[in-house]
Parts: structure tokens; C-alpha cells; sequence
């Protein structure tokens, strides 16, 4: 007597739409729908996720997206880990922002208030990379500038963990960091870097001017050219038992100082409790 063999579960990777990226979860899709980069496909989990992100996917629908209904599985293995939150959309690609456009951008700067630029140096891992972005988003940054080599990629890993701010955030690709900042500084640009070695704190020097705050890889830290074309050096004041933080925890902390000096509370101003 033959034995039918026992299927076995799919463990591959799915098959995706050829030339795209997978977006994963409701704040990135979101994203790109707001900025009129409607996905060229949308994966829904079957079930009660078509009901409860009813409004996504009908704004989908209506740019002209492809709509799937997918079991859970099969996206659990296409996003690899990741929480996808029921839905994954396939659209073009990110890609970063030019040099040139950098230069042309400060070159003619449009806005009174002076320009707040990130710079990471040596991150080159995507979650917190995207936690970089979805930091500098919230504090304003006119733009992340990161080199060609030893960065991490704009993937979609990247675009999940920064809910959205992969696509709102300019990040412009150099081919050079050192000359991009010594270019920056031509500019007018005050280039301010962070290492725990620093005699400054930062919570002792200006950022109300033209600012680039210089972040480096954790562990390493800034390169040495890096570090040698920076204006000054700054750390955080460490009270405790480690010697460094995070460096998406510290991005944050960096740039809402820029904010808290730039916005000062007006005189009278009442602290609420939350």
C-alpha cells in the first residue's frame, strides 16, 4: 500500500511582484499612500484585517492598487520577522537623495529657520538606522546625510521601523563624508560631532544656528576623518553604571536639544503633567 507523503509548510520567501519592495505595516503603508505613492500591489491577511484596515485599502484600491487576500503565514515569511500588522504593500523602491541636490538645497536655502541636517557615520544597522529617521523626522531635521560605504540600505526594514519618516526625510547619499563636511562647513554650517571622549557636554553649546550633528557608529564611533572635520565635539552627561547609549536613544536626545534651543518656552509658559 502506497503512502501519500505529508506536505510539508512552505518555508521560502513568497514570491513577490518583480521590481518592487516590500512595505510592511499599517504607519509605512500609510506613508507612501499620503504621499501619493500609491503600491502597485496590496497583500491583506485573510481574515478580520480586511475589516479593520478597510480605509487603507480602499485609498489602495482607489490609486489603482491590486488588492490580495494572503494568509497570515505567507506573510509572516515574507516579511522575515518583521510585524507586518496585516498588510504589506509592493511599491518602487526608495533610493537616496543626490549630493549635488544637497549642495543645491543650502546653496539656496528657502526657509528662515536654520537648516538642521543628521549625519551618520558607520550605521549600518537598519533598525537603528530607521530609528535615526523616524527621530529625525519628528525633530524637523531638513535632511540625513549619509556616506556610500558602511551604511545601511533603504530597505524595508528601514522604511517599518521608521513608521513613514524613510519616505518624509530627504537622505542624501555622499561619496565622501569628510569633504561633504568640510564642504558643509564652506556653507556656513556649524558641524557637530559626538564621542564620549569630548570635554564639552551638550547640553552646553549653541544649535541655533546652521547646524550638521554628527552621529557615530556604536561601539567605533565617529572615523578618524570624520572626526578631524568636525568643528567640535560634544557627549552626553553619563550618570550611570554604562558608558554609552543606543545610538537611535542618543540621535533623539541630540536633536531635541536642536528643538528645545530653537523653540524656547516662551516666558509664563505652564508645564502640564502628563
Amino acid at each position: 500500500m502506497k503512502h501519500k507523503r505529508s506536505q510539508r509548510p512552505a518555508t521560502g520567501k513568497p514570491a513577490m511582484p518583480g521590481g518592487l519592495e516590500a512595505v510592511f505595516g499599517v504607519h509605512a503603508v500609510r506613508a507612501l499612500i499620503e504621499r501619493g505613492e500609491t503600491p502597485r500591489e496590496l497583500w491583506v491577511q485573510e481574515g478580520g484585517a480586511g475589516a479593520r484596515l478597510s480605509e487603507l485599502v480602499e485609498a489602495a484600491r482607489r490609486g489603482g492598487a491590486r488588492i490580495q487576500s494572503r494568509p497570515r503565514d505567507e506573510l509572516d515569511r515574507l516579511a522575515q520577522g518583521a510585524a507586518h500588522q496585516g498588510l504589506v504593500a509592493f511599491a518602487t523602491p526608495l533610493a537616496f537623495e543626490a549630493e549635488n541636490a544637497l549642495w543645491f538645497r543650502l546653496e539656496a536655502w528657502p526657509h528662515a529657520t536654520p537648516p538642521l541636517l543628521l549625519v551618520l557615520d558607520g550605521i549600518t544597522d537598519v533598525h537603528n538606522f530607521g530609528a535615526c529617521l523616524r527621530s529625525a523626522d519628528a525633530a524637523g531635521v531638513h535632511g540625513v546625510i549619509v556616506p556610500k560605504d558602511k551604511a545601511a540600505p533603504l530597505n524595508a526594514t528601514v522604511r517599518k521601523v521608521a513608521c513613514g519618516a524613510a519616505e518624509s526625510v530627504p537622505v542624501y547619499q555622499v561619496t565622501n563624508l569628510s569633504r561633504a563636511l568640510a564642504r558643509l562647513k564652506s556653507l556656513g554650517v556649524w558641524v557637530t560631532g559626538t564621542a564620549g571622549e569630548a570635554e564639552s557636554l551638550l547640553f552646553e553649546v549653541d544649535l541655533t544656528g546652521p547646524t550638521a550633528l554628527v552621529m557615530g557608529a556604536e561601539g567605533k564611533g565617529m572615523r578618524r576623518l570624520t572626526r578631524e572635520a568636525c568643528d567640535q565635539l560634544v557627549k552626553l552627561p553619563m550618570a550611570g553604571s554604562v558608558s554609552s547609549l543606543n545610538v537611535s536613544v542618543a540621535t533623539g536626545i541630540s536633536l531635541f536639544e536642536a528643538v528645545r534651543q530653537r523653540h524656547p518656552a516662551s516666558p509664563g509658559a505652564v508645564s502640564h503633567k502628563p
